[in-house]
C-alpha cells in the first residue's frame, strides 16, 4: 500500500495594533494576507500589549478594538478557515518567551533600533513621555512574537526591517549560547501592492485625518471624496488639467484602472469637471465597500460567530506556542 503524504505548509505570522478601525489603505495589506494563506500555514494577531507600550493610560477601548479589527479583517475577505486569528495577551507564552529573551538580550540592541528615539521624540513633542521600561523592551517583545511560531517568513514594509533583522539576530544569539537548532532565521516578505495615499495626497494616516474607513457608509464615503484636494491650478471645467497632482485621480489608478486613461486625456482636454470624476468615484468605492458593509453587518448580528472564530485560533496558538516552549525550556535546562 503506498503511503499518501501530506505536505506540510511552512508558517508566517504577522499582526496589527488594535488602535481603532481600519482603513482602505490597510485592506490592501489585509489582501495581501489574503493570499499569502493560501501558501503558508499563517498566523495572525492582534497585538494588544503592542497597543498598550504607547497607550497605557488609556485602554478604555482596547477589547472593542480588537473586536473590530478582526471584523474588518473579516469584513475584507480573510478566511478564518485558512488562517489562524487569535489575540496576542490571549496566549500568554508571549509573556514567558519576551522575558527569557530579555536575559541574554544585549540593551544596546534595543537603544539602537531606530524607531525608539524616533518615537521617544515625535511623542514628547507631543507632550507625552513613552520612555518606559516596555517601550523599549517592544522590539523584543515582536520578536517574541515573531519567533514564536518559527516562521519562515514575515509580511512588512520596509521601515520594519529593523525589526526583522533583531529576531534574526537574537535566533543566532540563541543557537550560540544554548548550542541548539530551535528556530528558522525568519525572512521579511515584502508586499507586492501598492501604497494607497490619503485622501490629500499625503501619507494615509489618522493623525491627518485623510482616510476612508472600511465601516463608513455611503454617506460618510461621500463626504470624504468631496473633499478631496483636486488640481489647484484649475479653476473653471474648461481649464486643462494637471492628474498627476489630483488626490481623485490616483484613486482612480487603485479602483478604476480600465478608465483611468480615459480620464486622465479628458481632464488634460478640460472635457471632464473635477465634480464629474469625484462623483464616478463615489459611486466605484461604494461598489468596493457594498460587500465589506454587508459582511460586517452579519459578524456584528452575531458575536458568537466571531468569539468561535477567536477561540479557534487562539488554541492553535497556543498548541503551536506551547511546542516551541518546550524546546525553549529544554535547551535553556529550565
Amino acid at each position: 500500500m503506498t503511503e499518501v503524504k501530506t505536505e506540510v505548509k511552512k508558517r508566517l505570522l504577522s499582526g496589527m495594533r488594535p488602535t481603532g478601525r481600519l482603513h482602505l489603505g490597510h485592506s490592501r495589506v489585509v489582501q495581501n494576507w489574503i493570499d499569502l494563506a493560501d501558501e503558508y500555514e499563517a498566523f495572525y494577531f492582534t497585538a494588544d500589549w503592542h497597543a498598550i507600550t504607547t497607550a497605557w493610560d488609556t485602554t478604555e477601548m482596547l477589547r472593542e478594538n480588537k473586536r473590530q479589527i478582526v471584523i474588518d479583517w473579516l469584513s475584507v475577505g480573510l478566511d478564518p478557515k485558512k488562517c489562524h486569528i487569535f489575540h496576542q495577551s490571549d496566549v500568554k507564552e508571549h509573556a514567558e518567551l519576551h522575558v527569557l529573551f530579555s536575559m541574554l538580550t544585549p540593551l544596546s540592541w534595543l537603544e539602537r533600533v531606530p524607531t525608539y528615539k524616533g518615537q521617544l521624540q515625535a511623542f514628547s513633542e507631543k507632550g507625552k513621555d513613552i520612555a518606559t521600561y516596555g517601550f523599549l523592551g517592544y522590539p523584543l517583545l515582536m520578536a517574541a512574537d515573531i519567533l514564536m511560531y518559527r516562521p519562515v517568513g514575515v509580511p512588512v514594509g520596509t521601515d520594519q526591517m529593523p525589526h526583522v533583522e533583531l529576531a534574526r539576530e537574537l535566533v543566532r544569539r540563541f543557537h550560540h549560547i544554548y548550542d541548539c537548532e530551535i528556530f528558522p532565521e525568519p525572512a521579511p516578505v515584502f508586499s507586492k501592492i501598492d501604497i494607497l495615499p490619503g485622501t490629500d495626497n499625503r501619507k494615509m494616516s489618522k493623525s491627518y485625518d485623510n482616510f476612508i474607513l472600511l465601516s463608513a457608509s455611503e454617506d460618510e464615503v461621500n463626504a470624504k471624496v468631496k473633499g478631496m484636494v483636486t488640481d489647484p491650478a484649475r479653476i473653471r471645467k474648461t481649464d486643462p488639467g494637471h492628474p498627476e497632482v489630483c488626490s481623485v485621480y490616483a484613486y482612480h489608478g487603485f479602483f478604476n484602472k480600465e478608465e483611468q486613461p480615459s480620464i486622465c486625456a479628458a481632464c488634460k482636454a478640460g472635457e471632464i469637471g473635477c465634480g464629474q470624476c469625484k462623483k464616478r468615484l463615489m459611486e466605484l468605492l461604494n461598489e468596493e465597500l457594498a460587500p465589506v458593509r454587508a459582511r460586517r453587518a452579519e459578524l456584528e448580528n452575531d458575536p458568537g460567530m466571531l468569539d468561535d472564530i477567536i477561540h479557534e485560533g487562539n488554541a492553535a496558538a497556543r498548541e503551536a506556542a506551547q511546542e516551541t516552549m518546550t524546546l525553549v525550556r529544554e535547551a535553556m535546562k529550565i
